[in-house]
C-alpha cells in the first residue's frame, strides 16, 4: 500500500477514494494512481455508496463515525475523505489489504 498517496493535516489526514458501487461485496481493493480503491456493495443512490464506504473506514480505522468526513465527491466515483486523529503511518497499516 506504499502507493496510497495520503497528506498529513496536522491530526487529520486526507486521503482519495475510487469507490466502485453495486460491487458484489464491500472490500478494499487495492491501490490505483494513489488512490485507496474501494468496491462498495451499495447502489449509488441516495448516499447509500457513500455511507458504506464511511463504514468501512470506520471498522478499518478504529475511528468513530464523526472522524470520517468526505469532503468532496460525493455524487461522484472520486472522493477526497479527511480521517481524523489517526497518523499516516496507521491509516497505511490499516487500509493494507
Amino acid at each position: 500500500m506504499d502507493d496510497l498517496h495520503i497528506i498529513s493535516e496536522g491530526r487529520d489526514v486526507l486521503i482519495t477514494v475510487k469507490v466502485v458501487p453495486g460491487s458484489s461485496r464491500t472490500a478494499i481493493a487495492g491501490v490505483l494512481g494513489g488512490m485507496l480503491k474501494v468496491k462498495v456493495a451499495a447502489p449509488p443512490e441516495k448516499g447509500k455508496a457513500n455511507m458504506m464506504l464511511t463504514a468501512l473506514l470506520v471498522q478499518r480505522l478504529g475511528v468513530g463515525r464523526q472522524d470520517v468526513e468526505i469532503l468532496s465527491g460525493r455524487t461522484g466515483p472520486i472522493k477526497q475523505v479527511r480521517i481524523a486523529g489517526v497518523a499516516t503511518e496507521a491509516v497505511r497499516d490499516l487500509l493494507r489489504t
